[in-house]
């Protein structure tokens, strides 16, 4: 089965290290996300997040992390219950991984990860030379305690073989983007470029969905007299826009980005991002 792993790798056409270190990482997701799915995984919980619009929507920058939400609020969830499958599948693919729960039961995000060395001693990976027993790692992330007012959707995959995946549909996944835009208590330049793409596809956020997470997490927390609308929206991005280190986002994102994408980081500015919202706020309002 390790076959069809490498034959994934060699469509990526890496043309650096990091590239294909990014490419292999990427796959190993997919037969995660795969995996998840015998294991039952997608009838309590969705997929979201940036990863999600990678794989799903083609996002143009590699992605970490997986990242979930339950489709109903459960504090006692614990990654354990899935892990032991999990391990069995990538057995299956020629794998033989780690995988390690890292949640704590007083976390809203409760967290595991996977460890690989063995990917390295079978495929062609020109960034593993010298180092066979590097390990690639994969972060499994949940919100157990998800805000209210998600839309949710279903989609066909079909590598390593056909199965379906519940995902976040993109107005939700939208809306807490900006929540992080808002409320990340570091910049993260990742954000902006999502945020950007979300603008150049014309998706609309939820904004009873983004309005549930503020109020939930945040400076907004407990706000239960906050109104979110376009106006607010855009007054309160335009502050932030204003405050954002434009240069400091950009390297953070480059390193994701394929050469041909990263001369346009160099447009990042105040300016650039304020002709962005004003797109946004030519947008009508959604009433989930």
């Amino acid at each position: 089965m390790i076959e069809i792993i490498q034959q994934r790798l060699d469509n990526y056409k890496a043309t650096n290290p990091v590239q294909e270190e990014q490419a292999t990482k990427e796959i190993i997701q997919e037969i995660a996300l795969y995996a998840l799915w015998r294991a039952g995984f997608f009838e309590v919980a969705a997929f979201q997040g940036g990863t999600c619009l990678r794989i799903l929507h083609k996002l143009p920058r590699f992605s970490e992390d997986l990242d979930f939400m339950l489709k109903q609020p459960d504090p006692d969830f614990a990654w354990s219950r899935y892990l032991g499958d999990l391990l069995a599948c990538f057995e299956e693919y020629g794998l033989k991984s780690e995988a390690l729960p890292r949640d704590r039961m007083d976390q809203r995000i409760k967290r595991a990860v996977i460890k690989d060395s063995s990917i390295s001693n079978q495929l062609k990976l020109s960034f593993y030379q010298g180092h066979a027993d590097q390990k690639i790692n994969i972060k499994l992330e949940i919100d157990v305690l998800p805000p209210a007012d998600s839309g949710y959707q279903y989609t066909y995959l079909d590598f390593p073989t056909d199965y379906e995946v519940c995902h976040q549909d993109l107005a939700s996944n939208f809306a807490l983007k900006i929540h992080a835009l808002l409320c990340r208590p570091f910049l993260k330049g990742r954000d902006w470029y999502d945020f950007n793409w979300y603008i150049k596809q014309g998706v609309v956020p939820n904004l009873l969905h983004l309005r549930a997470a503020l109020v939930q997490w945040g400076p907004w927390q407990g706000r239960e007299a906050l109104e979110v609308d376009v106006v607010w929206l855009k007054a309160t991005l335009q502050e932030k826009i204003d405050s954002i280190d434009w240069k400091a986002a950009a390297a953070d994102v480059e390193r994701f980005l394929k050469p041909a994408e990263q001369k346009s980081l160099e447009l990042w500015s105040v300016r650039f991002f304020s002709e962005k919202l004003l797109q946004l706020a030519l947008f009508p309002v959604t009433r989930a």
